[in-house]
């Protein structure tokens, strides 16, 4: 499989090549909002980061301590106080919202209290719990202010928050903030502007032409969304999109005979796993009548094969996941200890533990509770569909029902969002910095209501490493506590890990594109380019003044 997609190399864009032409990314679903501020799906996230700008922007190398290889992006310069407690950006002062309005510091600021506001519900609130406080100097210099050192300051300031425009937002929060006309229209500072959503079909966006970073290189950017991957894949193949991201294993060998497509293999900062639900989904204030108990936990995982559900589903395109962590992290230890594969094991736990199958129905029982369990699972990914079927049969195999429920991805994240569930199969696609770990594991993103930790795991064992880790400067140092926090979430199992997937992006030749950074293939869209002599009828399109 991998020597399917040898000469993927990205496609450099030529700097002489005339701006003009239309992307068209096959995407699974519509976002759940496009307000950079709420969103939580990758297609939301897209689009916020083509929209939108940040202070800086993170460099290829993925540096997340100090400010070492961060771009400039709406500051031109930031400059630190002599005791590391303040940081002063200075704005570029030609900077301009898409309405015309210009950015200023105050922006910069409204941005930082809406974020870190309980009533607005961020997902990145944690994210951004180390700022104090953020002053206005002037209309183009905004100070930041920090309890205490740490080496993740300059990152904590400028990579959770894209920059949001006062003017439009001011006085919203919580649910009058995801019904705002911006979570459905937005009006950002970035090299696109929004165009047009039509729900379930497509979001188009339009080059910004006059931005004071500069034209970007395509008139046009469209994701359309199809409901399955089978449409997904049939419209890059007949030519109605462009580019399709994470393509499976299984459809590998027929995309490389097509001569006008080119297969790229992305580094991948993406992990999934069957995430159980540690409280009851109907009274959260008590367990989970299954998985509240640890042993429980452990019995199923000693009772899956990991890797042959790895290569059932991905082949050789994925590695089984060490944990909540990836392997491009230079904190992941890779011989973390794992709950080693033993259906016998599991058994005996089971029956140790009172599960036994006293009717004979190949279920086992305790106190009139069969050990039978749903498992949410989105439909448009067919490599956590096709892991369900493997995982329903292994467990079977120790006597637990699983009964897979597949859910559009809407419903999928409303499910997971609300926690109304038993199990799902989850994924994330995780940040630069490993400290994301806090908001999709760590206890804060358990209690808080906006917090991603939907399976509601809480220890301060595994909390206390995360929140050392993050205050270590030597790497060592960091290695150490991630590797603790690590082990202990694994020894009890609050999911199931499963895959690491490697990301092989679809694209059709006509493009060039420049490199992919493994956190966001898609952040530099605004670099690519088609050349004239390949453009086609759809490119021919007027981008916005």
């Amino acid at each position: 499989m991998l020597a399917v997609i040898a000469c993927g190399d990205d496609a450099q864009k030529t700097p002489s090549t005339p701006a003009g032409g239309t992307l068209v990314i096959s995407v699974g679903g519509d976002p759940e909002t496009l307000l950079p501020v709420l969103a939580s799906t990758t297609s939301g996230l897209i689009i916020g980061d083509l929209v939108y700008d940040r202070l800086a922007e993170i460099g290829d190398s993925l540096n997340t301590v100090g400010d070492h290889g961060f771009k400039p992006r709406l500051a031109r310069s930031w400059t630190w106080s002599p005791d590391s407690l303040s940081l002063t950006f200075h704005l570029d002062s030609a900077a301009k919202w898409h309405d015309g309005a210009a950015v200023t510091s105050s922006d910069v600021r409204f941005t930082w209290r809406l974020y870190s506001d309980s009533a607005t519900g961020s997902p990145f609130a944690s994210a951004i719990a180390s700022i104090d406080s953020v002053t206005a100097s002037d209309a183009h210099t905004a100070v930041f202010w920090f309890g205490e050192k740490s080496p993740m300051q300059f990152y904590d300031a400028v990579r959770a928050m894209s920059i949001l425009p006062e003017h439009l937002l001011k006085g919203m929060n919580g649910q009058a903030l995801r019904a705002s006309s911006q979570s459905r229209a937005p009006i950002g500072s970035g090299r696109f502007r929004f165009a047009r959503w039509n729900a379930g079909q497509s979001i188009e966006l339009v080059a910004d032409t006059a931005n004071y970073r500069s034209r970007p290189g395509l008139d046009r950017v469209v994701m359309t969304i199809a409901p399955d991957f089978k449409t997904a894949l049939a419209r890059l193949v007949g030519g109605e999109a462009d580019m399709l991201e994470q393509v499976p294993a299984s459809s590998l060998a027929d995309l490389a005979k097509d001569t006008s497509i080119r297969l790229v293999l992305v580094p991948g900062l993406d992990y999934n796993f069957l995430q159980f639900n540690l409280r009851d989904p109907k009274r959260r204030s008590a367990p989970h009548a299954l998985f509240g108990e640890p042993g429980v936990r452990r019995a199923l995982s000693a009772a899956l094969d990991r890797p042959g559900i790895v290569k059932n589903a991905y082949d050789s395109l994925a590695n089984v996941a060490l944990g909540p962590t990836v392997r491009a992290y230079p904190t992941t230890d890779q011989n973390l200890r794992q709950i080693p594969y033993s259906p016998d094991a599991a058994r005996r736990t089971l029956d140790s533990l009172g599960w036994k199958d006293t009717d004979g129905d190949g279920i086992r029982e305790r106190n009139g509770r069969r050990l039978e369990f749903t498992l949410g699972v989105p439909g448009p990914s067919k490599s956590r569909g096709t892991m369900a079927v493997v995982i329903q049969e292994q467990l079977k195999q120790v006597g637990a029902k699983v009964n897979i429920e597949l859910l559009d991805f809407t419903a999928f994240i409303d499910r997971e969002t609300r926690r109304d569930f038993d199990a799902v199969l989850g994924g994330w696609h995780v940040e630069p910095s490993p400290g994301g770990i806090r908001q999709t594991w760590g206890t804060a993103g358990s209690r808080a209501k906006s917090g991603s930790n939907y399976g509601s795991y809480e220890n301060p064992v595994f909390d206390a490493h995360v929140d050392s880790a993050l205050a270590s400067g030597s790497l060592a140092a960091r290695r150490a506590h991630f590797s603790a926090a690590y082990q202990t979430i694994i020894d009890d199992a609050p999911a199931i890990w499963l895959a690491e997937p490697r990301v092989i992006v679809a694209v059709h030749k006509r493009l060039n594109t420049t490199a992919m950074r493994p956190d966001a293939w898609w952040a530099n869209i605004a670099d690519w380019s088609i050349p004239p002599d390949k453009r086609i009828a759809r490119d021919r399109v007027t981008a916005a003044k």
